[in-house]
């Protein structure tokens, strides 16, 4: 009897990108059942505090939450080299300024949310959904707003300005490319299964990177409305040489972020990060 592995992605072209093969049956899953289950981010978040699925992206804010159930994959990470979570605003203003702002964040679990307050203290905040966040601050219902995603990327058609970078920020304070979104795996599975998935997973990505426009075809079905080409550039920032594997450096970066997060008492602890190495 096969065994059901439910893995969680949010829907976004790099997430679509790197698991095609794995939904569109490219991959020999031997007596494996892979069942995707597609939710945005700060929901698959959520979910990890019950260990609800089997493998899933999630937020690397929210795995310090959840290090007791799942392990980090060698895998499927997101980091933006000298790029990241921007926060946006109708004029530009300094970042001294922004702490006094009421802005719209995409989730209090996610690492764009944790990395902000690392970055600039306690601040005035709402929470809206990732992909509403650019239309209240483009109709001032928020002074500005955290964008993750696409939001990137597109946030000058609603006539906005950056006003800081996260990505390019953190490179400044540590050198390190910024870590924000994981593939985990729970760790209850039993050892064999769970480095098959892990291979599988692995594969899926290599199979992407081989088969790009194809695998990019895929996504487009994920890029609410980006046109080919900013797909294309979305799903090269955030699957790189660190999605494959993490390497020394990654996992230096995902330290410091923890690191840095208690010293500046935006992370109360993140209990005890655990690479899967199967």
């Amino acid at each position: 009897m096969s065994e059901l592995i439910r893995v969680g992605h949010s829907p976004d072209p790099d997430d679509a990108f790197m698991f095609y093969a794995l939904a569109k049956g490219k991959l020999d899953v031997d007596d494996l059942q892979f069942e995707h289950v597609i939710r945005d981010i700060e929901t698959l978040n959520r979910w990890a505090f019950e260990g609800k699925l089997e493998v899933t992206a999630l937020s690397l804010h929210a795995y310090s939450h959840v290090s007791d159930k799942y392990a980090l994959l060698p895998h499927g990470a997101s980091m933006g080299s000298r790029y990241g979570p921007i926060v946006v605003a109708r004029e530009l203003f300094t970042v001294e300024t922004l702490r006094a702002k009421r802005i719209a964040v995409p989730g209090l679990l996610t690492t764009a949310f944790l990395t902000l307050k690392i970055a600039i203290g306690e601040f005035p905040f709402v929470e809206v959904p990732f992909d509403q966040i650019l239309d209240v601050v483009a109709k001032g219902e928020a002074d500005a707003g955290l964008l993750i995603h696409e939001g990137q990327l597109t946030y000058e058609q609603y006539g906005l300005t950056k006003v800081l970078d996260l990505g390019e920020w953190w490179h400044q304070e540590t050198g390190l490319p910024l870590p924000l979104g994981v593939n985990v795996i729970r760790k209850d599975l039993a050892p064999a299964v769970a480095r098959q998935i892990s291979s599988l997973l692995r594969e899926s990505i290599h199979y992407a990177l081989d088969h790009r426009e194809e695998a990019l075809d895929y996504a487009m079905q994920f890029a609410r409305g980006m046109e080919r080409r900013l797909a294309d550039r979305f799903v090269g920032m955030y699957v790189n040489r660190y999605t494959i594997e993490y390497g020394s450096e990654g996992r230096r970066a995902i330290e410091r972020l923890f690191q840095m997060g208690i010293e500046r008492g935006a992370l109360k602890s993140h209990g005890q990060v655990e690479f899967f190495e199967g």
